[in-house]
Formats: C-alpha cells, sequence, structure tokens
C-alpha cells in the first residue's frame, strides 16, 4: 500500500473539459509530481472559444488565444506536454469516436494516474455541474475502464501499435462528494497561482490569489496540511512506491485535432 499524498507517479495525464480547469482545480498537484520528477501529460479537450463576451471577438480568435494561455500555463507548472483535442466548446459528448482519441493518448503515453473532473450532474441543491465538466469526466473514465487495458476494444488501435495499458489510479476533481485523499499542495501553492494567472483572457481584473488560498486552505485543514487539493481516488491496480523518475528538461507542446 503506497502513501497516497507523498506517492509521486512516473507517469500521469490530467484529461479536463476547458483551458483553465486543470489549474483551478488539480495545478498545485500537478505541479508537485512535476516538480519531482514526473511526465505530466495535460489532456485539454475543447478550446474554451465561446468564453467570451467582447466585442469583436470571434471563436476562431479565441481558441488561438486560449490555447496559448493554457500552453503557458502548463509551462509554469513545470509539466512534459499539452494536447488539445480541439472539441466543441459547450457542446462537448462523451462520445465513442472522443473515448477512442483518448484510449490512444493513455496507451501511449502510459500514466499511473489519470486526473479527471467529476461526471455528476449535481452536487448539491444549489449547483449544477456544468455540460462539459461532467461529460469530461464521464468519457475520460470510460476511456480509462474498460477500455484502455482492453486489446479487443478498439482492436485497430493494436493494429496502429497502440498496446493496452491499465492506468493504476484515477483521481477525481471538482466533485463535491466526499474525498477520500488529499494531496498536500503548501509547496505548490504559489506555483498554481501563477499558472491560473496565465489565462488573462478568462481572470480580467480579477487576482485569484485570496479565493485559491481560501479554498486549499479550506480542502487542507481537513487532513491538517496549510493547502491541499482533494480528490475521490479509485484504485485499479494497486502498486507499491516507485523510484522517482529523471526529471523531463524540454517542455513539449502540440496541438491535435
Amino acid at each position: 500500500m503506497i502513501d497516497a499524498n507523498s506517492y509521486i507517479p512516473k507517469r500521469a495525464m490530467l484529461i479536463f473539459a476547458h483551458p483553465d480547469d486543470i489549474e483551478f482545480g488539480s495545478a498545485g498537484t500537478a505541479a508537485k509530481w512535476a516538480k519531482y520528477g514526473s511526465e505530466v501529460t495535460y489532456v485539454v479537450l475543447t478550446d474554451g472559444n465561446i468564453g467570451s463576451h467582447e466585442a469583436g471577438m470571434t471563436a476562431e480568435k479565441l481558441a488561438e488565444i486560449r490555447r496559448r494561455e493554457q500552453t503557458e500555463a502548463a509551462e509554469v507548472a513545470g509539466v512534459t506536454r499539452c494536447l488539445y483535442l480541439g472539441e466543441p466548446d459547450g457542446r462537448l459528448q462523451p462520445t465513442l469516436e472522443l473515448r477512442k482519441k483518448l484510449v490512444r493518448l493513455i496507451r501511449q503515453y502510459k500514466p499511473n494516474v489519470v486526473v479527471c473532473g467529476d461526471p455528476q450532474f449535481f452536487y448539491s441543491d444549489g449547483y449544477i455541474n456544468h455540460p462539459d465538466h461532467r461529460n469530461a469526466g464521464q468519457v475520460a473514465l470510460e476511456a480509462v475502464f474498460p477500455s484502455a487495458d482492453s486489446p479487443l476494444l478498439f482492436p485497430e488501435l493494436v493494429e496502429e501499435g497502440y498496446e493496452p495499458h491499465k492506468v493504476n489510479y484515477v483521481y477525481v476533481s471538482f466533485g463535491r462528494r466526499e474525498a477520500n485523499l488529499y494531496v498536500d499542495i503548501t509547496e505548490t501553492i504559489n506555483t498554481k497561482i501563477a499558472a491560473l494567472r496565465k489565462h488573462v483572457s478568462q481572470m480580467g481584473d480579477w487576482d485569484p490569489t485570496e479565493s485559491i488560498r481560501e479554498w486549499a486552505a479550506e480542502s487542507g485543514q481537513r487532513v491538517g496540511y496549510r493547502y491541499a487539493e482533494g480528490y475521490f481516488r479509485i484504485t485499479l491496480q494497486e502498486i507499491g512506491e516507485e523510484p522517482t523518475p529523471e526529471p523531463e528538461t524540454e517542455f513539449e507542446a502540440q496541438a491535435e485535432a
């Protein structure tokens, strides 16, 4: 049994709907893992390109802006690569086609941990989960299980050289369900805030520092950390503590349509 908080996966993949979703929810964890040598991959399903009321803004222009901001945010966190799938913002669906794309990426990069959003419709009587967030969580979970490690599902991927891969753990973020794991992000809280600030098109004049610290402190006080990010962790295949891998020296930003 591993110490879940101190565990640094060799490889991790974070799958979320929009640019800035990772920064709000999991960038402290991603930055901590990257700091200690994990190969961290961001997968951003949409370009978030309907999120503007600015006069004269177009979806095409906003997509370019938000990809640039997300790439810069990923660089701040020290992650290895940031991949963009270009799905329609505001209309994201957990299709079989999208699941296959994620299965290909999971088999290609072989994460030990996948971090994703919560597919629940609502968490309380005062909140409805955004459909893109919900659908991103659903398709990510379906890609992890049963698809990624099933050789007879998407056999054409095996023919292309993408052998099945079993993810060890899934960390579900963004939900209001009771967390069963809190990651201490005290040493990376400033990195999380700096990464979030890269999303200038969405932040405007708002300084997220106070809110991010408050939210992280609320999570941390539940388990005795100054700042934390909470997750519902699903164990698919337990592994022992792994040696810390050598850190990557080059940030790789990729765009995949």
